[in-house]
Formats: C-alpha cells, sequence, structure tokens
C-alpha cells in the first residue's frame, strides 16, 4: 500500500518565494520581548534570501504595541544576503516590529541590461521589455516620459529615461512582487534607569540617631544628602508597611520576641493596614510623598520593596479567606523553605477559587505606588510565585505607566532567573555576589553579556544584602570591600550596596552567610562616618561612573589577558562607542603586583571607524600611558587602591 502524502496547492506555497531568517533582535523566535533603551536607535537584522538571482527589496516596518498604523524603514543590503535596518522609539513602552521583502522586477531588468549592454550584446529586445514592465507597474509619469510612440527608433531613445534615477525609484515604490511578511516581534523599550543605576539599600526604621528609637521618614530624609554626596541613582527602601505581631520573630530570628523587638519588615500587614499602608512608627502616608520628593530634590529616586506575603494579622486573611490556602485543621500554612521556616509569614494562593480578586488587588497595590510617586519596585523572591502573574502584573502595570521599572530578586536557578527576565523583569539579582576568582567572573559575565541574555537580561550586581553576607566579606578587610564595590561597579550598569556596607560591617551568624544582630529582626543606630568607612571611595568609584558612559552599561564587554590570575581586566564601551574604559583590579590582597595589560585586537570608536587602543589615562590621577607592543605595563597596590581605571583612546 502506497503512502499518501498531503501538499498544499501550488499557490498556498508563492508565499514562500522569498524567505526571512534569522531576525535580529529577538528572543525565543519571538515568544519573548527583547529590550531597548528609549531615544537609541535600534538595529534590526534579518537573513534574506530567494532563488535565483532576482533583486530583493526590503523595508522594516514598527509601530507601538497599541497603535495601528505602521512606520516603514527602506533596509540595505549589508553582505552575505544580511538585510539592516534601524529605528528610534523615542519614549518608553511595548512596541513591534516586522520584516517585509519581495522581488523587485524592474530593478533586476536594471542590473541585467546594464551588464548586457556593458559587454556589447544586442540590447534592443531588452528595451522593449523594461518598457512594457514599467507600463505593466501602471507607473503613468514614467509613460509620459518615454512617449507614445510603438517604434524601434522610440523605444532606444527612451533608454536614458529608464536607466534614469528617478524612473528606477518611482518603480521602487511600484506593485512589489512576492511580497512576503515576517512574523511580528515584540520590544519593550525601556527609560535609561533600566540599564544603569547606582543603587544604595536602606533600612527605613535603622536611619536614627537615637538608640532604641524607631527611625522615621523624616530621618531618612535627613540621611539624603550623604547618599547622594556618595553618587547614588536610586534610594531601595526595604518594606515600609505596618508589621504583624502574631508569630512575631526577636532579635536574630528568635522565635519569640521580646517586649520592645519590632519584628521582620517582612512579616506585612497589620490592624494599621497592609501593603498599601505605612507602619505608623514610620509616619504617615503624606510623610512618605515629603521623602519622595525630597529624594527628587537630591537627584535620586525610590525603589520599594514589593513583598507578596502576609502576617497572619494582614487585613486579607480575616477579609478575603478564599485567598489563602488552609490546611486540614483549618489552619494557614505559614511559608517556609525547608529547612527554613517562617512561622510569622503566610503566603496567598495564586490559584485558587478566588485568584482573580487575589491578583487585581496586587495589581492594584503596585498602581497605588505608582501613584505615590514610585516608579521601581524591587520583587521579593518572585520565582516562588507563578511567572503567568507577574508577566500578567507587569504587563498591566506598564500599560498604565511604561516608566515603571521591577527589579527581580531570585537568587535561584540560572533558568529560573532567566525566564524571569524574558516575562517582563526589567533588572535581575545575579550570582556576581559569589563569583570571587578570575575564571569564575568570566565566564559568568561572558555568559550574562552573550546572546541571546543580553538581549533581555540585564544584571543588577549588589556586593551584600540583609539576608546575605558572603564570606569573602566576613574578614572585614578594607581591601576586599573596596575591591567588591569596584567590580560591582564597572563589571554591570546596575549595582548596589546595603546600607553599613561603606561601615564594612561584617559579624557574622558563626557558620553563616548571615548578618550577626541583623536588622531585620531589631532596630540599629550608626555612626555613618565612623572612622575606617571607605565612604570616600564609594563616591569616587560613582563618579568615574556618571563621568563615563562606557560604565553605564553592561553588554559591551571585553575581557583582556592579563599575565597575572590575581587581576581580572576589561574594556568597556559606552553603547554610542564614544566613550571607553579599561579596569583592572586585583582579587587578592597581596601586592603591590606589576602585570602586564595586554589589549590584543582590542577595538573601540564607531563601527565605521574602529581603531585599537593607543593611548589610555588613569581616571583617578591622570597619569596616561602610551600602548606599546599591545599593551600596558601597570602597578597595582590592593592595599591603597585595589582598582585601576582608564579612559581609552585610540
Amino acid at each position: 500500500m502506497t503512502a499518501t502524502v498531503s501538499i498544499s496547492p501550488v499557490g498556498d506555497l508563492s508565499h514562500r518565494r522569498t524567505l526571512i531568517e534569522n531576525i535580529y533582535p529577538s528572543v525565543e523566535a519571538g515568544l519573548f520581548a527583547a529590550k531597548r533603551i528609549a531615544g537609541e536607535p535600534v538595529e534590526i537584522w534579518a537573513d534574506i534570501m530567494r532563488h535565483g538571482h532576482a533583486v530583493l527589496g526590503a523595508a522594516l516596518l514598527w509601530r507601538p504595541e497599541a497603535a495601528q498604523q505602521w512606520a516603514r524603514v527602506p533596509m540595505r543590503l549589508h553582505e552575505n544576503d544580511r538585510w539592516t535596518a534601524s529605528f528610534t522609539p523615542l519614549i518608553p513602552g511595548r512596541y513591534v516590529y516586522a520584516i517585509e521583502a519581495w522581488m523587485d522586477p524592474f530593478a533586476t531588468w536594471r542590473r541585467d541590461f546594464l551588464a548586457k549592454r556593458k559587454a556589447g550584446l544586442d540590447v534592443e529586445l531588452d528595451i522593449r521589455e523594461g518598457r512594457e514592465l514599467l507600463a505593466r507597474l501602471n507607473l503613468r509619469n514614467v509613460e509620459h516620459a518615454l512617449g507614445q510612440g510603438s517604434q524601434d527608433s522610440d523605444v532606444i531613445e527612451a533608454v536614458d529615461v529608464l536607466l534614469s534615477e528617478e524612473v528606477a525609484a518611482a518603480a521602487a515604490k511600484g506593485q512589489r512582487t512576492d511580497l512576503t511578511r515576517s512574523a511580528i516581534y515584540p520590544l519593550v523599550v525601556d527609560r535609561p534607569r533600566a540599564r544603569a543605576g547606582a543603587w544604595y539599600e536602606m533600612v527605613p526604621r535603622s536611619q536614627g540617631r537615637i538608640a532604641g528609637r524607631h527611625g522615621t521618614f523624616d530621618d531618612c530624609i535627613s540621611r539624603l544628602p550623604d547618599i547622594a554626596a556618595l553618587g547614588f541613582d536610586v534610594l531601595y527602601l526595604t518594606p515600609i508597611h505596618p508589621i504583624g505581631r502574631t508569630n512575631r520573630k526577636g532579635r536574630n530570628n528568635a522565635l519569640r520576641a521580646e517586649t520592645g523587638d519590632p519584628g521582620s519588615f517582612y512579616a506585612i500587614g497589620s490592624s494599621a493596614g497592609g501593603h498599601d499602608a505605612v507602619h505608623p512608627e514610620l509616619g504617615t502616608l503624606a510623610d512618605f510623598r515629603r521623602l519622595v520628593t525630597a529624594c527628587a530634590d537630591h537627584g535620586l529616586e525610590i525603589a520599594l520593596d514589593l513583598a507578596v506575603q502576609c502576617s497572619p494579622d494582614h487585613p486579607w486573611v480575616s477579609d478575603h479567606p478564599g485567598w489563602f490556602r488552609r490546611r486540614p485543621d483549618g489552619s494557614i500554612q505559614y511559608a517556609e523553605n525547608p529547612p527554613k521556616k517562617y512561622e510569622d509569614i503566610v503566603n496567598p494562593e495564586f490559584y485558587g477559587v478566588e485568584s482573580e480578586g487575589l491578583w487585581t488587588a496586587l495589581r492594584d497595590v503596585v498602581l497605588f505606588w505608582v501613584d505615590q510617586g514610585v516608579r521601581i519596585f524591587r520583587v521579593d523572591n518572585p520565582h516562588t510565585k507563578p511567572f503567568a502573574f507577574w508577566e500578567w502584573l507587569i504587563w498591566n502595570v506598564q500599560s498604565v505607566d511604561p516608566n515603571v521599572l521591577f527589579l527581580s530578586e531570585a537568587f535561584t536557578r540560572p533558568k529560573v532567573m532567566k525566564a524571569l527576565a524574558k516575562l517582563g523583569f526589567s533588572q535581575s539579582y545575579t550570582y556576581f555576589t559569589w563569583r570571587t576568582t578570575k575564571e569564575g567572573l568570566q565566564a559568568y559575565l561572558s555568559e550574562i553579556t552573550g546572546y541571546p541574555e543580553r538581549e533581555y537580561f540585564r544584571p543588577n550586581f549588589f556586593v551584600s544584602t540583609p539576608d546575605i553576607l558572603p564570606l569573602h566579606l566576613q574578614t572585614g578587610e578594607p581591601w576586599i570591600f573596596k575591591a567588591r564595590v569596584a567590580l560591582a561597579a564597572t563589571l554591570s550598569g546596575n549595582y548596589g550596596i546595603y546600607n553599613g556596607f561603606e561601615l564594612l560591617e561584617h559579624e557574622p551568624i558563626p557558620g553563616k552567610e548571615e548578618y550577626l544582630d541583623s536588622e531585620k529582626y531589631q532596630l540599629k543606630v550608626r555612626d555613618w562616618n565612623k572612622p575606617g568607612n571607605i565612604k570616600a571611595y564609594i563616591g569616587n568609584i560613582n563618579r568615574m561612573r556618571r563621568n563615563n558612559s562606557a560604565l553605564l552599561q553592561t553588554s559591551n564587554l571585553r575581557f583582556a589577558q592579563l599575565d597575572d590570575d590575581a587581576v581580572i581586566g576589561f574594556v568597556k564601551e559606552s553603547a554610542a562607542h564614544d566613550n571607553a574604559v579599561a579596569v583592572a583590579i586585583a582579587l587578592a590582597k597581596e601586592g603591590p603586583r606589576q602585570f602586564w595589560f595586554h589589549f590584543g585586537n582590542i577595538e573601540i570608536g564607531p563601527a565605521t571607524e574602529r581603531r585599537r587602543v593607543r593611548a589610555i589615562e588613569n581616571l583617578t590621577t591622570g597619569e596616561r600611558h602610551t600602548v606599546e607592543w599591545g599593551g600596558v605595563r601597570l602597578r597595582i597596590d590592593p592595599s591603597q587602591d585595589p582598582a585601576l581605571l582608564f579612559r581609552c583612546f585610540a
């Protein structure tokens, strides 16, 4: 028995005469959006090909996602069937683009005619064919220019008109043979803060000056001049909401709170309100709005913690019992990540019978804080909540205000981190905290700055957090604090420190990567000018970042060869390729160290004028070095400054 094969009718296959492949930028063939920055050109590439030798035409189509009308940009052939064009979205938002391609019969005729005439061949019949081709295109102005005669002499005399640039341009706008359109590809365009920012994480209740007294929003305002002077762009606040009393944790995560213990600020909700309220001891909502305004006056903007979890005292628990899953005994399961337990927290059920109400309420919480002037949200543990929820929430919020950014705090499996970024998170926490060797750092940065990760994954390098005191900081040695902040601030466009880092706070719970006497569970008062602090060092790093746009992005990064395994070196270029910086950072305290910084084949500058580095200038001292034999001999003393930063000249 012969098998029957179903084949589409010939007419159905005509649209496949031209192939459009390898479209860039795209993530998972357009399933997810690539990310770009408003006001910067977006380059689009595609491989376009067809059987035979016909001349092709192509155009880039783009529009805001909600718009109906396409803007059209001609594409040009770059090389090897690769075509390119660009467009510049001026405002943040969601966009889409597609590519159209077609066979250009008149351009094909014109090319072949010129080749035949140059070879001395008889072209009389070709001239007639060209005229007939134009007639079929129904270009009335061209027909008039060619005249109405039918004699051979009339046709031959019209050859100059046939070959004119005006006729070629008019014909190119005529009928497009075998027009083919690609699939539509999504693009998210963010404001520049999505790509670059220096974050200062603050625990608001610990900003007071009197031991045992709860800090207020006014105390936070009083600290703004100091934080702004350090060069930070974003002031990130841990949760500011009312804290529950049921199962309240004591100092160092003790199961029982003593009198006066404030509890964990992640146990959100009490009789004073939930996620849309502020903890009474911090102040009022009006006080918070004054903090937002004061931040803007100091060149800072607020990032607010979004922790989707509740104290058992949260109003939602009593008002919306269907939002929580009950155990067989009627109780609500408290949060846990075995063996860790969080008895003071319960989690809502995202796929319960009343899930639609829960999702809507959480969206409204975010929009409430947007109304208060917040445009950045750091999301706590998003990997423990449904992916679909985050995709829905981010889309809904950014549809209202495309300037809102979301940072994913997901210290989880690599593919889960990346999935959250694909689904819409503007920035992501990373494994930088635990990458300490030259090999480890280079491998990790090569991964997240390669393709396709660079199209959707924007890292934010935090040197420490309230939850994590990494082992390498537990010695308290100034050089390692300086080295880590220099690495974070120069390798990534976004980076952050947790308050107290500048004071070299480093005392751990023995055997753990956690702070002893963590302010997650108690009030703290600090001397922010404590002797031995590295505030001046951090301020200088941030000043160099602001003065060198190469450091305000992550993807344009190339590692250099250094003949010292304890020193890492790299070159970064700005998105516009008008600024380049070379960086060398010591990864060990022994020194001073001398090493060869080899630039090799690294080139800098615009695409049309790429040149090798010929000189570098120290950004701190102004000392200048000439690049000879492909490199420079440098000296670094980690005990003084473990980082060297240079502006590059071609």
